[in-house]
């Protein structure tokens, strides 16, 4: 099943539902999947599917979380008019239509995911594993919290995605693959080809003189822009994060002691237990089979056997107890001798008899050895906490027009400042500025800002805050000649090389079209003819570079051409033949695989828009204008 998860996520479908599970939940809010469309919203819908009606409030969170998902990823605020101008707006409508569809599909048509089902989609889904790399319930928890979920909306939502993909799977299983599309990229991919061919290096250009005075006037004229300056602008940059305010040294040891003792199992290893579990329909049930187990009537896998369980299946996996999914499980299980099978625990999907068969001990590091870590903890902590009240305190003190130096001065905070950066991130010299952050936010800004006005703080991808003042700005100009006379003479030697090349690859190879000997054309010019077999399209090989082989396949056989050959060599080539290997049905399943994602694609289209015509799709535009927030 998992399996056809991930497979079906690479489809059409399978993005836009996968991303419904678990996409922009972790970027902020869901778009889709949200609380509100469980709890119901405005009485007036904004567009019915059939007989499903798609809530005014379920289009306007939607719509909201959007235009917030977007203002975060480009770290500008984005306005209604923006939000609309980008279509986000029918965007979000037809992909809530969407989804309505291939729900009321799934409920007329009774498809349902197991408890068990949801459970390892969540577990496995990587935006909520820990450091360690395994499901972590704190951070899905907090994710969830973050998104304004909660937890039963949630898995409710992830029931009705996996739903919606067995539906898909349904649709568009064992598709075949046309046997004429089959053959043509067999045909394509395996096709090799030989040449016969001579390489004309750097030195068959011959002797270039310098060029006069006229030919680098004329050369800079014509290309005036390729040596233009950018623009470069000098900038202060302070950035308020919790690396940047956190104070270790401020934590004494005694406040790091306390937290070392309070949560040791945290500076470690912690300990990792096997599991097997028995779920059971009550708990009268499960309590008759751990009587049966403990007067030795029937042992655990005997009653998992009578409930139509595969032994194999019995096993949930080797756990800490932060990755347990269920904290009622996670207690119960932690508290187990080895080997010993728990009470009946009532747990989140239902109730179940568990036993620990290994148990994998803990260790502990000395606190000496994690003093640091902690103190920089704690001090990180506390300073998130401090975070906004000194954003606010800094907002003021630059309403006041106080500059960033004085600032970072006197609140003890690293300033940088650079001398000069252009819109690439380069220094005067053309070297990459160094230790420049979050720069493909802070670059557009620092040039779109203009010199001496206070300019918004822009958001860090670490959840912090970041000022820039804009110190000088040296605008784009055209260097003069004299400036760049050394770069103009360089490239006018290069492009004179370049030409004189191609002019003699493309002479060889006329000679070659008419009947010469490629071992006699290749002595004309004093170079070695080569031989090249076994050419796959796109692979270099030898000195024939991957557009030199683009050329020989574009090229009949027995024909001639020539082409580049790397930065300052040209190629002259015959093609002397061409082979395919035999066809085989089924000897290329990628390609297969990839022409059935194609076709998949455009049947599930199909299939929905299908879906919408017979259930019949109707949109209050005047409800959903009131629901987006304007007119237009």
């Amino acid at each position: 099943m998992l399996q056809g998860f991930r497979a079906a996520s690479q489809s059409w479908l399978g993005k836009l539902v996968m991303t419904v599970v678990f996409g922009l939940l972790i970027v902020g809010l869901a778009i889709f999947g949200i609380g509100d469309i469980f709890r119901g919203g405005g009485s007036t819908a904004v567009a019915t599917v059939g007989s499903t009606p798609i809530s005014a409030e379920a289009v306007r969170s939607a719509y909201q979380n959007q235009i917030q998902r977007l203002a975060r990823q480009t770290r500008r605020p984005i306005t209604p008019d923006q939000a609309r101008a980008l279509g986000l707006d029918r965007e979000v409508l037809n992909a809530l239509i969407t989804e309505a569809t291939l729900d009321q599909k799934t409920r007329d048509l009774g498809l349902r995911v197991s408890d068990a089902t949801v459970i390892r989609l969540i577990r496995e889904e990587p935006a909520f594993k820990g450091p360690n790399g395994n499901f972590d319930l704190g951070v899905f928890n907090d994710t969830i919290r973050q998104a304004g979920l909660t937890e039963a909306a949630f898995v409710q939502e992830q029931r009705a995605v996996a739903a919606r993909l067995q539906l898909a799977e349904s649709i568009i299983a064992d598709l075949p693959v046309p046997l004429a599309v089959r053959e043509a990229v067999h045909r394509y991919t395996t096709e090799r080809r030989a040449a016969g061919y001579l390489v004309l290096p750097e030195s068959a250009a011959g002797e270039i003189p310098a060029p006069t005075d006229e030919q680098v006037q004329s050369f800079y004229d014509d290309r005036k822009s390729a040596f233009r300056a950018p623009e470069v602008r000098g900038v202060n940059i302070l950035v308020l994060d919790a690396t940047t305010l956190a104070k270790p040294d401020a934590v004494t040891e005694a406040e790091a002691r306390s937290r070392y003792d309070a949560d040791q199992g945290r500076y470690g290893t912690p300990e990792r237990r096997t599991i097997q579990q028995i779920v059971f329909p009550n708990e009268a049930d499960a309590a008759a089979a751990l009587a049966r187990i403990r007067g030795g009537e029937a042992p655990f896998e005997s009653i998992a056997g009578e409930r139509g369980l595969d032994p194999k299946s019995l096993d949930l996996g080797t756990f800490t107890r932060a990755e347990l999914f269920d904290p009622a499980v996670a207690d119960a299980a932690f508290a187990l001798q080895q080997g010993a099978v728990s009470e009946p625990v009532k747990g989140r999907f239902g109730t179940v008899l568990l036993r620990v068969t290994a148990i994998e001990p803990g260790s502990v590091k000395p606190f000496e050895e994690v003093a640091g870590q902690i103190r920089t903890e704690i001090a990180r902590e506390r300073a998130r906490d401090d975070l906004e009240k000194v954003h606010d305190a800094i907002e003021d003190q630059r309403a006041g027009a106080k500059p960033l130096g004085d600032i970072a001065r006197e609140r003890a905070l690293p300033l940088l400042s650079i001398a000069g950066v252009d819109a690439q991130g380069r220094d005067t010299q053309g070297k990459p500025v160094e230790g420049l952050p979050d720069k493909d936010a802070v670059l557009p800004a620092l040039f779109r800002a203009e010199m001496g006005a206070d300019s918004e703080a822009l958001r860090t991808r670490s959840g912090g805050y970041l000022w820039y003042d804009v110190t000088r700005v040296d605008p784009a100009h055209d260097r003069p000649l004299a400036e760049v006379r050394d770069q103009v003479v360089s490239q006018w030697r290069d492009d004179e090389i370049a030409r004189r090349l191609s002019a003699k690859a493309r002479e060889a190879a006329e000679r070659l079209d008419k009947g010469e000997a490629i071992e006699a054309v290749a002595a004309a010019y004093g170079v070695e003819a080569k031989t090249a077999t076994d050419l796959a399209r796109g692979r270099a090989k030898d000195e024939l570079t991957a557009e030199s082989i683009g050329r020989i396949f574009a090229t009949p056989v027995g024909k001639t051409g020539s082409a580049t050959a790397g930065e300052k060599a040209r190629v002259a080539f015959k093609v002397t033949s061409a082979t395919v290997a035999p066809f085989q049905a089924g000897a290329q399943p990628n390609v297969e695989q990839q022409f059935r994602t194609a076709l998949a694609d455009d049947i599930i289209a199909q299939y929905i828009a299908d879906a919408q015509k017979q259930a019949g799709v109707s949109v209050n535009e005047a409800a959903f204008r009131r629901a987006i927030g304007g007119e237009y």
